[in-house]
């Protein structure tokens, strides 16, 4: 049936582009005529493949580690649809084989979704992967956030070479005691940073409760010491670098020191057998110079001559950070919340932001299916509030308008970011992500 399995998905695979049909389609149909076309495909590269998961970061992450490798000269496979389920991943290969179901690459590197990811992994074991963190975010799919630690862990039990953890996350550092065989590396934070990025626990943590001892921090491979309104520096094997950046924001600063270990792994282990494994640091900062957000990640186009920034926001730790690292000062705000899968129908996690940032300027838009929830949060804030509508399309269309001599910046859950692209396709050059 195999023989079939390509020229079939691939025929499905054009008729759903004509069709405006889903990226994902194609994949579903493969994998239920031929279970076995990942695993196949992905065993005959000779770096073997990347798996990049955990709560925040993982698209972002995966854009860097991908150009990263690149610079180094590796022709790199990955989902660049963005669609992070496994028949996302088998319709992103229908698109790059041949007819005979050849994969012209060196390395795979692919974002998956922390539950799906533990199916790929069954499918297809990684010689790396990535874990970012583990954040409330969606637990209506996931349940607590314990089982989504269970399941990162599962990916590195699967991982041959090598499991890539973020030091400062305890539930991704302690996956590290699970495992027997997989070489370990870290990614890490100045101390002066870690009150950037507070854990779960210290998120959900009383006012004024006593914070737990920490653990002895293990040494990282990489550390994020500095983070500039331009540039950053990274230390590693004991220098410190400066570099400057086109990403901005710093939870981008901090997935760009975990791309960084990840494709240093992939350089030192995958050496040339016989000569010293060596990295080739500067060419992989000076690539990392040159890397711009993923599409709607910090993402700035522009309309009537001005900047409109996206900004996606999924959790109370990524708006949190999204408000500090895009400040509200001279910029027209517009907030977009909605409630699909996608995004996660449980909105609660919005109570645990401030938005008192936000207090001075006011919210000129609100829009999506949760706007009267983000109106009434932000009434107790005391934030003032311009207009609500729940259509994002006239909602965006009127945001736009009332503030066309100001830099605009939107706010919005990833159905909503979705939404708010294919708008802005219409009047603005928009990265189309096919």
């Amino acid at each position: 049936m195999f023989y079939f399995s390509v020229p079939l998905g691939k025929l499905v695979r054009r008729v759903s582009r004509l069709r405006g049909g889903g990226s994902a389609l194609p994949g579903l149909v493969v994998e239920k005529i031929d279970p076995g076309f990942m695993r196949r495909t992905l065993s005959t590269l000779p770096h073997g493949v990347a798996v990049v998961s955990g709560t925040n970061g993982k698209t972002t992450t995966t854009k860097m580690v991908v150009e990263l490798l690149e610079s180094q000269g590796l022709k790199v496979f990955t989902n660049r649809t963005g669609s992070n389920f496994t028949r996302g991943v088998a319709a992103a290969l229908l698109g790059e084989v041949d007819w005979r179901g050849r994969l012209n690459a060196d390395v795979a590197v692919l974002e998956l979704d922390e539950a799906h990811a533990v199916h790929f992994v069954n499918q297809v074991p990684p010689r790396y992967c990535l874990l970012l963190n583990v954040l409330r975010d969606q637990l209506d799919r996931f349940g607590e956030i314990d089982k989504t630690a269970q399941l990162l862990q599962h990916i590195a039990s699967k991982t041959t070479g090598t499991v890539v953890l973020n030091r400062e996350d305890p539930r991704v550092a302690r996956i590290a005691d699970t495992l027997d065989g997989p070489d370990v590396s870290y990614f890490g934070l100045d101390d002066s940073l870690l009150s950037t990025f507070p854990n779960d626990d210290e998120l959900r943590a009383a006012p004024g409760s006593p914070v737990p001892p920490a653990p002895a921090r293990p040494h990282a491979d990489v550390v994020l010491r500095r983070v500039g309104a331009a540039d950053a520096d990274f230390e590693y094997d004991g220098v410190t670098a400066t570099t400057t950046m086109k990403l901005r924001g710093v939870y981008n600063i901090f997935n760009a020191a975990a791309a960084l270990t990840l494709a240093r792994a992939i350089a030192v282990r995958d050496s040339v057998p016989g000569e010293t494994a060596v990295a080739d640091n500067k060419g992989l900062l000076k690539a990392l110079s040159q890397v711009a957000p993923a599409f709607g990640r910090g993402e700035s186009l522009v309309v009537d001559g001005l900047p409109l920034d996206l900004v996606l926001v999924k959790n109370p730790s990524g708006f949190r950070l999204g408000l500090k690292s895009f400040p509200a000062a001279g910029y027209a705000t517009m907030i977009a919340i909605n409630d699909n899968y996608a995004d996660g129908r449980d909105m609660s996690w919005l109570w645990d932001v401030e938005f008192d940032t936000l207090r001075g300027g006011g919210v000129d838009q609100l829009s999506g299916s949760r706007a009267y929830d983000m109106a009434l949060r932000l009434q107790y804030d005391e934030v003032p509030i311009g207009a609500v509508n729940t259509e994002i399309a006239p909602a965006l269309a009127a945001f736009i308008s009332a503030a066309r001599d100001k830099p605009k910046r939107v706010f919005c859950t990833y159905t909503a970011m979705l939404a708010i692209r294919r708008e802005l396709s219409k009047i603005t050059a928009v990265e189309v992500v096919s």
